[in-house]
């Protein structure tokens, strides 16, 4: 039976946008990678993810049955989905929007199919959305995830305003706290409160002035949801080109030139929790193997 691979890259927030519809986000390259093998198990989806085997699969289960559904294949096959990642669950670093675009591009592939790109991202919004892990659809996110680059987005009308690479060699630092932070938890009401900053820094990434967006999204988001602000402070302090929230959190991101990086590093490293190193991406996401 058809076998497809495929990876997908990470992302981080530039613009949370929950409160107005409107956000943006950057590419990194943190992966998650998904094996799609289709069966004779009509309509049976079963997943596992490696890295966290205790982790709930609807997300996954639910992104192959949409692409099952769009071509029109659910009575035809079952299948089983299995992912691996280095991006931590549930912390703000988009690993549900990773998974699902990764997920959506293997099963179709499996599938023999080629489409348009916008329409496997179609897929993957709409599966997040219907597995309730994302509240605005996470379009900026998976848009990020699947293009590579900065993206500035009007997720409620799935539109990219605007898309750029990122060609300054800077290095992406995640703080991840130990605790855990889902979408289902979250109360949208509150998020309303910071509408007008949101729409702040929404204008000036599509100005130019992304780094200086980042910093005002995330320090007003962490106010708002009682996450640690200073860590993002002594980020800055110590040499990060902007650094702030990423998503509902709990994780920071700073943004640091690669000289500096040791010193941020030593800064964000005084709070508890995990620290993530990786690159700026501008690389979209691929069909790595198709077995038949």
């Amino acid at each position: 039976m058809p076998i497809a691979e495929a990876v997908a890259y990470g992302a981080a927030t530039v613009v949370n946008a929950i409160s107005t519809g409107r956000g943006a986000a950057l590419g990194v390259d943190l992966w998650t990678k998904a094996r799609v093998e289709l069966n004779r198990d009509i309509g049976e989806v079963t997943a596992l993810i490696q890295d966290e085997p205790g982790e709930a699969t609807d997300l996954v289960t639910t992104v192959v049955r949409k692409v099952l559904q769009r071509h029109e294949a659910s009575k035809k096959f079952g299948a089983h989905v299995e992912t691996r990642s280095n991006i931590p669950i549930a912390r703000g670093m988009k690993s549900s929007s990773v998974a699902a675009n990764a997920v959506a591009l293997a099963t179709t592939a499996a599938l023999g199919k080629k489409i348009r790109d916008k329409k496997i991202l179609e897929d993957s919004v709409e599966a997040a959305i219907a597995a309730g892990v994302t509240i605005t659809g996470a379009f900026d996110d998976a848009s990020a995830s699947y293009y590579g680059g900065l993206v500035v987005t009007d997720n409620e009308r799935r539109r990219i305003l605007k898309r750029e690479r990122i060609r300054e060699d800077y290095r992406v630092l995640f703080h991840a706290p130990p605790e855990k932070s889902y979408t289902a938890n979250v109360d949208k009401q509150e998020f309303r409160k910071l509408a007008r900053i949101s729409e702040l820094a929404h204008r000036m990434a599509l100005n130019g002035y992304h780094w200086e967006a980042l910093i005002l999204n995330g320090l007003a988001h962490s106010i708002l949801l009682g996450w640690e602000p200073k860590v993002a402070i002594e980020a800055m302090s110590a040499g990060a080109v902007a650094s702030g929230l990423s998503g509902k959190g709990p994780a920071t991101v700073a943004i640091v030139k690669r000289h500096q990086v040791s010193e941020v590093r030593r800064a964000m490293s005084r709070f508890d929790g995990q620290l993530t190193e990786a690159k700026l991406n501008n690389s979209k996401a691929r069909v790595v193997a198709k077995h038949t």
